[in-house]
């Protein structure tokens, strides 16, 4: 029985320059994370190398452009050759999530050390508004765990 992956490559191969776009969808969750992979996926290689992808928002889509350099490296390390030249995100319709998707239980969040939780309340103490000095203390604290947990934080 042949896989649809592998018919999938063979169709877009025919076709010339699309030849990568197999390899970067199958590497794009690994080199990216689930989050990412949730919210972005790629769509298509232009002619002129560059890798567009679809992001489910144009916040999603501005974040992943200002992460370009981070991101780009990557592919390049994984694809060698085969790597897009840039990347383009813009909003566009992203795959269905596979029903695995929904069943997988995401691990639990790391918790901050009392001294990560004491920097996040002073990193947000000069915020005037107190729902938005809660949220910013709540954001930072969450990222100093994670930061320290190995964990990605995006």
């Amino acid at each position: 029985m042949e896989r649809i992956g592998d018919t999938v490559r063979h169709e877009l191969r025919r076709f010339g320059g699309s030849g990568a776009m197999p390899d970067v969808v199958g590497a794009w969750p690994g080199l990216v994370g689930e989050q990412v992979a949730a919210n972005a996926w790629p769509a298509r290689i232009a002619r002129d190398g560059t890798l567009h992808v679809n992001a489910s928002s144009s916040a999603w889509a501005f974040e992943l452009g200002q992460l370009e350099g981070e991101i780009l490296p990557r592919l390049q390390e994984a694809l060698g050759p085969s790597a897009p030249k840039r990347l383009r995100f813009a909003p566009g319709p992203l795959p269905e999530a596979s029903p695995e998707a929904f069943e997988a239980r995401p691990e639990p969040l790391p918790e901050a050390t009392f001294d990560q939780a004491r920097e996040a309340h002073s990193w947000a103490a000069a915020i005037d508004s107190e729902e938005l000095r809660k949220t910013v203390e709540k954001a930072a604290r969450a990222s100093l765990a994670r930061a320290s947990s190995g964990r990605s934080v995006w």
